[in-house]
C-alpha cells in the first residue's frame, strides 16, 4: 500500500513557495450537517508520524493525530452550512469551505494543494488540484483526518438534540438507522433540502397535506 509523502510540498518549496497548505473537505455524501474543510501547513522537521487518507485510519488513531496535528502544524478548519450546500450545490460549498480554510490560516499560505482534480474558482493563492491527493500528500493527509474528526465531533454534538438518527455513528450518512429516523421523526433543520432522500420525503409530505 503506498503512504502520503512529502514530494508534492518539496516540489513546491523548490519553485520558491515557502507556506504550501495541505487542504481537504469532508461531508459530500451525507444527508445532514455542514460540509467540512481543513488547510494544514505541516513543518517540514516536525511531521506527525503515521498520516494518511482519514478513510484508511481507525477513529481512534484519527483522534490522536488530530491532537498531533494540531499541537505542531498551522491549521484552519472551516465549513458551508447546509444552507449554503442548498443554495449552491454540495461541490460548489464544498469549495467555498475549502477557500475559509485557506483564509484562516493564521501564516498566510504561498501555495494550495487541493484534494482532487478542481481548484476552487475563488481561491486567490497559487493552487495545484492533486487527484486522491489524501493518500498522496502528507499535507492534504493530514488536512483529511483534522476535517474528519472536527466533523465527527459537531455530528456526535448535533445527535444529543436529535437523538433518532444515529449522527454519532453515522455523521449524517443515509444508514438503515437515518432513514428509519427520517420516516418515523420527518426532518431537522440540519437536513440538506436539496439532496434527494430529503427533498423527496418533504415533498411527499406537501403532496399528503395539500
Amino acid at each position: 500500500m503506498t503512504q502520503p509523502d512529502f514530494s508534492f510540498e518539496t516540489a513546491a518549496r523548490k519553485r520558491g513557495f515557502l507556506h504550501v497548505a495541505g487542504v481537504d473537505e469532508v461531508g459530500r455524501g451525507p444527508l445532514a450537517g455542514p460540509v467540512c474543510a481543513a488547510a494544514v501547513i505541516l513543518h517540514p522537521d516536525n511531521i506527525p508520524d503515521g498520516l494518511n487518507d482519514s478513510k484508511k485510519l481507525t477513529a481512534k488513531t484519527r483522534g490522536a493525530l488530530f491532537d498531533e496535528i494540531m499541537a505542531v502544524a498551522d491549521v484552519s478548519l472551516a465549513e458551508a452550512t447546509v444552507v449554503e450546500i442548498d443554495e449552491h450545490n454540495i461541490l460548489r460549498a464544498s469549495h467555498i469551505a475549502m477557500v475559509r480554510a485557506v483564509k484562516g490560516l493564521s501564516q498566510m499560505a504561498d501555495h494550495a494543494l487541493i484534494d482532487g482534480n478542481m481548484i476552487p474558482r475563488d481561491l486567490t493563492t497559487s493552487a495545484e488540484a492533486i487527484i486522491k491527493g489524501d493518500g498522496r500528500s502528507l499535507s492534504i493527509a493530514a488536512a483529511s483526518i483534522v476535517a474528519k474528526v472536527w466533523r465527527d465531533r459537531h455530528m456526535e454534538d448535533l445527535a444529543q438534540h436529535y437523538p433518532h438518527y444515529g449522527w454519532e455513528k453515522n455523521a449524517g450518512y443515509p444508514t438503515a438507522q437515518h432513514k428509519l429516523g427520517l420516516e418515523r421523526f420527518g426532518v431537522t433543520p440540519h437536513h440538506r433540502r436539496s439532496f434527494k432522500p430529503i427533498h423527496n420525503i418533504l415533498y411527499q409530505d406537501k403532496i399528503v397535506s395539500d
